[in-house]
């Protein structure tokens, strides 16, 4: 498990890390979290998890699923109109054999704040996102390729739950920067608790020029993912990355100390294209 860093010069200039290259099964990084199930001989034959409908972790772990021979149950907030033509994640976690259920139906205890493996016979439970502390022995593999890249640079990934970010701290002797996508950055920060209590481990949080709800459009979000694409050739995520980089050029870090962390997920890419111009009618 190797991916390439890429040097990205013109209007941007920073350093890129591929992690997008990476098995593409596994939407990027998730690659990197589920690295130890995809080595474990786990003595399950059914797969849990929940979160969104269009999830990268979903998809991920309906690849997972599917490799290992698992039933995979998801548990999410149910849109019938999406489910009347799946596209996307979803489509694809669905051809997989994913089981979509309503997140109702969930009986756990306040699943936003579950950040451990649960095994209950031959079922297991992931917790959304994959946050859990198995996740980071992929990550430590990540950390160790940063190491033997050899430069000094200021490393950069957006967050969700945080768990890739700050297993990425505790094995890098870089500093780990990071944004809050999900929630605040109190959230983000208890995400942070949850997994490791040695705050020295904690990557530092850098706070957004606004607060941006997850999921909702943001015109200059899609316009700079855009002019990102135009002046480096790569794809960006539409859901993580705009937050991110909206993040570094605010607190003025996009340059050649920079090493931002491409962490995938681009299947989502299909949906969030089609809800921006049915919002924006300028963007085409």
């Amino acid at each position: 498990m190797d991916s390439p860093i890429q040097k990205i010069e013109g209007k941007y200039h920073f350093y890129l890390k591929r992690d997008d290259l990476l098995d593409p099964r596994f939407s990027g990084n998730k690659a990197r979290k589920l690295h130890f199930f995809l080595k474990s001989d786990l003595a399950i034959d059914t797969l849990i998890s929940y979160g969104s409908l269009h999830s990268n972790a979903m998809y991920s772990l309906s690849e997972l699923a599917k490799l290992k021979k698992w039933r995979f149950i998801y548990y999410a907030p149910i849109d019938e109109k999406a489910l009347q033509n799946p596209k996307g994640n979803l489509a694809a976690a669905l051809e997989n054999g994913m089981e979509l259920r309503s997140i109702e139906e969930l009986d756990i205890d306040d699943p936003n704040r579950l950040s451990q493996l649960i095994q209950k016979g031959s079922t297991l439970l992931v917790p959304e996102g994959v946050r859990c502390k198995e996740a980071q022995t992929g990550v430590a593999l990540l950390a160790k390729e940063i190491e033997e890249w050899g430069e000094e640079a200021r490393v950069f990934l957006p967050s969700g739950t945080g768990a890739t970010a700050l297993f990425l701290q505790k094995y890098l002797s870089l500093q780990v920067y990071t944004t809050p996508c999900v929630g605040d950055e109190r959230y983000l920060k208890e995400q942070f608790f949850a997994l490791e209590p040695e705050s020295r481990y904690h990557p530092t949080i850098l706070p957004p020029p606004k607060r941006y709800r997850f999921g909702r459009l943001y015109k200059e979000l899609f316009l700079l993912w855009r002019d990102l694409y135009q002046h480096t050739g790569v794809e960006f995520d539409l859901l993580y990355d705009p937050v991110g980089f909206a993040t570094l050029l605010h607190h003025d870090m996009v340059d050649e100390r920079l090493l931002y962390i491409h962490q995938g997920g681009l299947k989502g890419n299909e949906t969030m294209i089609e809800r921006y111009k049915a919002k924006f009618a300028t963007i085409t």
